[in-house]
């Protein structure tokens, strides 16, 4: 008999826009666009269970098999570096990952070391060594944005959607580093033990995205 496959949904607006593509395919996604305390919930029909955790917490139940499938922001992936499979760019949450700072950011000809505040360390690390750049990082958790008006930062990497936020503390986009998306993820082992009932549901929802572009 069959159990049920499990799926990690990080909480919050990502997991609403992929419910869509679940039920697309023919998951029943209703108790996840109500207002629920429930971490885990199922569809028996298709025998499918979703768990809502974390953002930066899906890959890990992921990789340690806890789940066999998640959805997580590729943003997580590169500065997380998990050991699974990404499988597919599921083409929501949209953004991008970029270094921003002021408009005039003044004479940094004699800064050995620029300063970069973010979220995403290894990100910012990797970037810059790859451009040849020594940089400093001040990791934070919230408001990014401030660091470089305040004298913390001398630049910021951050994810940005629509750039109004930069905008509107008088930053703006210095580079980009790359796209960032929702992307669907699997555990190594599920992938082998569960092949089938995966590439299924791959190829569904391949020709799912394939049909909105």
């Amino acid at each position: 008999m069959d159990r049920f496959l499990r799926i990690a949904l990080a909480k919050g607006r990502i997991a609403l826009q992929t419910v869509e593509l679940f039920e697309s395919i023919g998951i029943n996604c209703g108790p996840l666009k109500e207002e629920t305390r429930k971490l885990i919930i199922r569809d028996p029909a298709s025998m499918t269970e979703f768990i809502l955790v974390k953002p930066k917490d899906v890959a890990k139940y992921v990789e340690r098999g806890a789940v066999d499938m998640g959805v997580v922001g590729r943003d997580t992936l590169l500065e997380q570096q998990p050991d699974l499979y990404e499988v597919l760019d599921l083409k929501v949450g949209r953004c991008r990952m970029v270094v921003a700072g002021p408009k005039s950011p003044g004479d940094t000809s004699n800064r050995a070391v620029k300063v970069v505040a973010t979220k995403y360390p290894v990100t910012a690390r990797k970037y810059f060594r790859e451009k040849g750049e020594s940089i400093q990082v001040v990791k934070l958790d919230g408001s990014v944005e401030l660091a470089p008006l305040v004298g913390l930062s001398h630049v910021i990497v951050d994810l940005v959607e629509t750039g109004r936020t930069l905008e509107e503390n008088g930053l703006v986009i210095l580079e980009e580093i790359c796209p960032v998306s929702a992307r669907l993820v699997v555990n190594r082992v599920s992938l082998k033990m569960e092949n089938e009932r995966i590439t299924r549901m791959l190829k569904a929802l391949r020709q799912v995205l394939r049909k909105a572009v």
